[in-house]
């Protein structure tokens, strides 16, 4: 449970701190405010960023191990 929360928070802060800048840049430009706006969307992505990664982890997980397993039988 540790791990999964940890996980998570790690996670989901890469994402959300990648995907806030590259989103509010394409959207905004370099602005003289850029780097507020910027960490104004990131304080609000990261809480809910974190809670679905925390929620949706174990689906994604064990639908990804059932395409990997059908992948990898037709492959062999």
């Amino acid at each position: 449970m540790k791990q999964r929360i940890v996980f998570s928070l790690l996670m989901s802060f890469v994402l959300s701190l990648l995907m806030t800048l590259w989103i509010t840049w394409i959207n905004l430009g370099l602005q003289p405010n850029f780097l507020w706006l910027w960490a104004k969307a990131f304080i609000l992505a990261w809480p809910a960023a974190a809670s679905i990664s925390f929620l949706f982890a174990p689906k994604v997980h064990k639908l990804t191990e059932k395409i990997v397993s059908k992948w990898l039988k037709s492959a062999g």
